[in-house]
C-alpha cells in the first residue's frame, strides 16, 4: 500500500496549472506573454543550462535526476508515465524544461550593433524542421548570427527547439525588418537566386550576410532588390533534374563553400 501511494505521489508532482502552462507554451503568444519557451532531452536541456539559460522549472525522471547536477533550479521528479502526459515528443528523453526567453527574441534593427563577420537572413521560413536544422548549421559552421524576417517561423517553438538540438543555445537570433537591416548594413548581401552567378566560381567576402528565402517563394522581391552578390548553386545533371533544394540544404552548401575558402566569422 505505501508502494502505491508513493506511485501516486510522483504522478501528482506536475500540477494542473504546471501542466496548463507547458500546453500554452506551444503557441507563439503564450511564449511572448509569458516569456518562457519549451525545451526537452538531455542535450537540448543540457547545452541551455550550460549556455547559461535561465530555466523557470525542470521535469525529469528519477534515473536522469539522480545522473545529473541539476540545481538550476532543483528538477521536480516526474514518472515516465508522467513525462509522456506534459511531453511534445512522442518519445519523451528523461527531461522537459521550461526557460526564460533571451532578452532579444524581437529587435528594432536600428537597436542592433552592426553585423559583422559572416551571418544568416532568413527571409519567410516557414517550415519549423528547416529552421531548426539551419540553427544547427549555422553553430556547426561557427556562424553566431541569424537575422529572421517577421514573418518566419518562431525559433522558440517546441518544435523547432528541438530540431537546433541544442544550437539554439549557442546562436543569436533576432526577428525584425529584414530590409532595413539590409539597407543599412555596409557588408556584401548574399542570396541563392536562380539567375545567380556560380557559387564555386565568385568571390566571397571573409564577412557578408547570406539570405536564404521561403520554401516556396524563394527570396520576396523587396529583399531580392537589396541582394548586391546574386549566387546560384549549380545542378550537375543534365536535362530533367529537381525543381529547387530544400532551404537547409542550400543553407548548408553555401556555408561549406564560405568556410571551404578559410574565411571565419
Amino acid at each position: 500500500m505505501h508502494e502505491e501511494n508513493d506511485f501516486f505521489a510522483i504522478r501528482m508532482m506536475v500540477s494542473k496549472n504546471e501542466m496548463k502552462l507547458i500546453r500554452q507554451l506551444e503557441q507563439k503568444k503564450y511564449r511572448q506573454r509569458y516569456g518562457l519557451f519549451v525545451a526537452e532531452g538531455p542535450k537540448v536541456v543540457g547545452d541551455l543550462l550550460k549556455c547559461g539559460f535561465r530555466a523557470h522549472k525542470v521535469f525529469a525522471t528519477a534515473t536522469y535526476a539522480d545522473s545529473q547536477a541539476l540545481t538550476a533550479p532543483q528538477p521536480t521528479e516526474v514518472s515516465e508515465e508522467e513525462l509522456q502526459r506534459i511531453s511534445f515528443l512522442q518519445h519523451p528523453q528523461q527531461v522537459l524544461a521550461v526557460f526564460h526567453l533571451p532578452s532579444h527574441p524581437a529587435t528594432d534593427s536600428s537597436l542592433l550593433p552592426q553585423p559583422h563577420g559572416l551571418s544568416l537572413a532568413l527571409d519567410g521560413v516557414q517550415d519549423p524542421g528547416n529552421l531548426g536544422t539551419i540553427i544547427r548549421i549555422a553553430d556547426w559552421f561557427g556562424i553566431d548570427t541569424i537575422y529572421c524576417s517577421t514573418d518566419t517561423a518562431d525559433a522558440w517553438s517546441p518544435k523547432v527547439v528541438q530540431a537546433t538540438m541544442g544550437s539554439i543555445a549557442r546562436v543569436s537570433i533576432h526577428y525584425l525588418q529584414l530590409s532595413e537591416l539590409l539597407k543599412t548594413t555596409a557588408l556584401p548581401v548574399y542570396g541563392t537566386l536562380l539567375d545567380g552567378q556560380n557559387l564555386y566560381t565568385q568571390e566571397l567576402a571573409a564577412e557578408g550576410i547570406i539570405v536564404m528565402g521561403n520554401e516556396g517563394n524563394g527570396i520576396s522581391p523587396e529583399i531580392r532588390r537589396l541582394i548586391t552578390h546574386r549566387l546560384l548553386i549549380p545542378s550537375y545533371r543534365q536535362g530533367d533534374t529537381a525543381e529547387s533544394l530544400n532551404v537547409a540544404i542550400a543553407t548548408a552548401i553555401t556555408c561549406a563553400e564560405f568556410k571551404r575558402r578559410g574565411h571565419v566569422s
